[in-house]
């Protein structure tokens, strides 16, 4: 029998959370979502990314940890790569989605970005100081 499982994670920025889902591919819906799982199974998430068959992915917010938390079936996960490696790629991007924001505000400009064979990103960003 399956069930849902909670995954915690350090992701706190709804946008840089929906951006780097997107970068990575998927079509996250926000709102009160409903994840799917075994056998019509249900629990609710801010944010969701639906397939077809199944093996929905989630996100709902921990009020505790101040954190989004992956909810997902696991024993229905079918995606192309192993959750372990889903998460660490989304957290790069989420990783790169943050500073790229922050940099933004604080009025710099991306000059520079390149993603290294070993899958490591370098990013070089410049302001003018008037």
């Amino acid at each position: 029998m399956s069930h849902f499982s909670t995954v915690k994670t350090q992701l706190r920025k709804l946008d840089s959370l929906v951006k780097s889902l997107q970068d990575l591919g998927y079509d996250p819906q926000e709102g009160e979502m409903l994840v799917r799982g075994y056998k019509g199974q249900t629990v609710k998430a801010e944010l969701a990314v639906s397939f077809p068959k199944g093996g929905d992915i989630g996100f709902r917010w921990n009020e505790a940890t101040g954190a989004f938390e992956l909810v997902a079936d696991l024993d229905l996960w079918s995606h192309d790569v192993p959750v372990e490696r889903f998460l660490g790629q989304l957290t790069q991007r989420y990783a790169l989605n943050t500073v790229l924001s922050a940099s933004v505000k604080e009025g710099f400009e991306v000059a520079e970005q390149s993603t290294n064979v070993d899958g490591s990103i370098e990013l070089v960003v410049t302001r003018w100081d008037p």
